[in-house]
């Protein structure tokens, strides 16, 4: 069968620069490599095919001469060195990108059986009080947390984990198919490197077991919804004696009754009646620090009116300033009138002018101004 073009293998251009091939070999070799599709001979084979490709087109020379002679500048022993230099240089290449793609550096590294925990997330809701002042919560999670029997090795105590003799303690069994070396994590150890013979009765050899704890977390004033709080070393414990994962405290605020918060700002809706609106006076509104404070309204005042009370908001994080509360007025129209409150309100309309209600009029006054203008 024919060989195909390297570079339809690898599916980039013939103008392709380092970079751009060796990402397209990344992502071809994660799909096709054969730990994830095992005893699949079709991936096998575009396995073979994507790595001799790449070891052509990633060495200056190679690719060189297969640019001026295709395929048959690595026959016969012809070209960049001929493929006696292939396997040895095709090693090479597969230890360095396949370290990153799979971790085979950081298993070789685990030789000891020891692998981190995972992370945690917990969702904690607070109030805008709370927020506001801080506090300190105790929140209580199921967790993953060393075996104190064994002390997290995972072997019965008095015994110790042994290396493994399939894979002599690396982790890594390497088999050659052709010119391929290729190298697989060891089933026998899972890629620890060491085997426990005679495992903990209390963790079953995992080094650790499930307990819920109780964990208290500090909440600075002036968090906002969404702030992510880590508490380093709190998250599951490590295999093996490996070391704890973090865990991460993720906020969000409860709806408030009366304040909506932007930022470092509060804001609160108060609405007024006609009378206030219209002659003046003025209302007590609550803070969020429990203290209260009074709002003057002017006369005349229309809803959407907006008061700025400084330094009556939300404390910002790290720092003694505060933000500003905004109390914004709507004018409340009466309802269930009585008669006379109705012959009052009409007496009122009828003596009302263009001072009196400004808005209204101008509105009006534009509404005439282009019905006119559609007449002309």
């Amino acid at each position: 069968m024919a060989k195909r073009d390297y570079y339809e293998v690898l599916g980039v251009q013939r103008t392709a620069d380092e970079d751009a091939i060796k990402s397209a070999f990344r992502k071809l070799a994660m799909k096709w490599h054969p730990d994830k599709n095992p005893g699949d001979q079709e991936c096998e084979h575009r396995f073979k095919e994507i790595n001799e490709a790449y070891d052509v087109l990633k060495d200056g020379d190679k690719r060189a001469a297969y640019d001026r002679f295709g395929h048959a500048a690595f026959e016969h022993g012809a070209g960049a060195g001929g493929m006696h230099g292939f396997g040895a240089d095709f090693t090479s290449a597969f230890h360095d990108i396949f370290d990153d793609l799979f971790g085979m550096g950081g298993r070789r590294g685990r030789a000891s059986g020891r692998e981190r925990g995972a992370d945690l997330r917990y969702n904690l809701e607070i109030t805008l009080e709370e927020a506001f002042a801080g506090k300190t919560a105790q929140v209580r999670l199921p967790t993953n947390v060393t075996c104190e029997v064994c002390s997290g090795s995972g072997a019965k105590p008095g015994t110790q984990p042994i290396p493994c003799r399939s894979c002599g303690g690396s982790g890594r069994i390497r088999h050659a198919q052709g010119f391929f070396t290729l190298e697989r994590t060891c089933p026998t150890c899972q890629g620890r490197g060491t085997v426990i013979e005679q495992p903990c009765t209390n963790c079953g050899g995992a080094g650790r077991i499930t307990k819920e704890r109780t964990l208290e977390v500090h909440i600075p004033a002036g968090v906002e919804d969404g702030t992510r709080i880590r508490l380093a070393g709190e998250g599951e414990a490590g295999l093996r004696g490996g070391g704890s994962g973090d865990l991460y405290i993720f906020l969000s605020l409860a709806p408030h009754h009366l304040f909506q918060r932007e930022g470092a700002d509060l804001y609160c809706r108060v609405p007024i009646s006609m009378v206030t609106a219209a002659l003046g006076g003025e209302f007590e509104v609550p803070t969020i620090d429990g203290g209260r404070t009074r709002v003057k309204v002017p006369e005349g005042s229309q809803t959407g009116k907006r008061f700025r009370l400084q330094n009556k908001g939300m404390p910002v994080l790290r720092s003694k300033s505060r933000g500003d509360m905004y109390v914004q007025v709507a004018v409340e129209t009466p309802q269930k009138l009585t008669r006379r409150q109705r012959e009052l309100l009409k007496e009122f309309e009828s003596q009302s002018s263009k001072e009196t209600q400004p808005e209204t009029s101008g509105f009006f006054a534009k509404v005439r101004e282009f019905i006119d203008g559609l007449k002309d």
